[in-house]
């Protein structure tokens, strides 16, 4: 409990030196910042959501395979192209994200 308290003081308290930083070098834009946190937390979602979806439909074939071994071919390529479509939707969470932070003015 601990460890999880500390990890939380120490992710918000970096959250906001980096929100502090990005604020003062961009004076002319103050949401500077938070608009680069936001981007940051969409991709950390995205990633956590495609993580568990991958690791979900992974074990579902697997126990349809370890269950009816004949089946492995016929579950193979379903398998394979729902894995690449939720690798898909975490690709466009990535490029959202780095789309909206030159909308804050970073200078690039």
């Amino acid at each position: 409990m601990k460890k999880a308290i500390l990890f939380a003081v120490t992710t918000l308290a970096s959250l906001s030196v980096f929100a502090q930083e990005a604020a003062a070098a961009h004076a002319g834009h103050p949401g500077a910042g938070l608009v680069a946190i936001g981007a940051a937390i969409a991709i950390g979602l995205a990633v956590l959501g495609g993580t568990l979806g991958q690791g979900k439909a992974a074990s579902s074939a697997l126990e349809g395979i370890a269950r009816n071994p004949a089946a492995a071919d016929k579950l193979f390529t379903p398998l394979i192209l729902s894995l690449a479509l939720i690798e898909s939707l975490v690709i466009l969470a990535f490029l959202v994200a780095f789309i909206k932070i030159p909308g804050a003015s970073f200078g690039f």
